[in-house]
């Protein structure tokens, strides 16, 4: 659910989302007034008080506010915690990884590769959002965990108890699709059991050449995982992890208006 944040709330609009350019995956959105983004955005880049680096709205490599204070941005509480593992050759200011974090920042943890977290999965029903032949659909958590063993019964006994669902992390990589090997073949990760998302198409900028436009920018992974998982195992999805696109979706109007301005769209 969201909460700590009682500013207007924005709707986004199909009407809007056309004038930007914006596809529909990100009309109607329920997210937190975007004035504070709009006020930052007038001032200007400032400099980051950690790395002094010149940084718009936020700084993407000491994930820190940049001429916003906390109050300005809204806070979301995750139902699992999430762990991004950044591949070390993708670039800071590319990734959106880093809004995860800011938007969820008692439930999202980011690792730059070699490092990556522990996962105990003795004592944690883990998994990791990634393609392959051998992946289950969000669906198939709960009879896949039932089946493994004591311990993950256990564990979704105590889920079944308090409603929620039969995961408690979920691993996502932060990459290219072409530097994922690396990554995805490290023999720390070949024991988790791998789900793959539906397919939806990304409203990312900043598209990968010669890839389908089914590959979702980290964020857009993140938050489409959250709304399944909840409409799966809580209850109907009402936007309750929509501001977790707060940063996205501005950008990608911004960026959709100035390209209109060039004559680019």
């Amino acid at each position: 659910m969201v909460c700590v944040w009682t500013r207007l709330v924005t709707v986004m609009s199909d009407e809007d989302c056309a004038a930007a350019g914006e596809r529909s995956s990100l009309s109607g959105l329920l997210l937190a007034s975007h004035a504070p983004l709009d006020d930052a955005q007038r001032a200007g880049r400032m400099k980051c008080s950690r790395c002094g680096a010149s940084r718009m709205f936020y700084c993407y490599s000491c994930c820190a506010l940049v001429g916003l204070e906390p109050r300005d941005v809204p806070s979301v509480k995750l139902p699992v915690k999430i762990d991004i593992i950044k591949h070390p050759n993708e670039t800071d200011g590319k990734s959106t990884a880093v809004q995860a974090r800011l938007l969820a920042p008692h439930d999202v943890a980011i690792y730059t590769y070699p490092c990556i977290p522990e996962l105990d999965q003795s004592a944690e029903n883990i998994v990791l959002v990634f393609p392959g032949p051998d992946a289950m659909t969000v669906e198939e958590l709960w009879e896949y965990f039932s089946a493994g063993g004591a311990q993950r019964v256990k564990r979704l006994k105590a889920a079944s108890e308090t409603r929620t669902c039969p995961i408690q992390r979920v691993v996502f990589i932060d990459s290219t699709w072409n530097q994922t090997t690396r990554i995805i073949t490290d023999e720390r990760l070949q024991a988790l059991p791998n789900v793959e998302l539906k397919s939806r198409r990304t409203c990312f900028w900043r598209h990968q050449k010669g890839c389908p436009d089914t590959y979702l920018a980290t964020i857009e992974a993140v938050y489409y995982f959250l709304k399944d998982l909840h409409s799966h195992y809580f209850s109907e999805y009402t936007g309750e992890y929509d501001n977790l696109l707060f940063f996205f979706s501005f950008l990608h109007k911004l960026i959709n208006k100035a390209k209109q301005a060039a004559g680019k769209v």
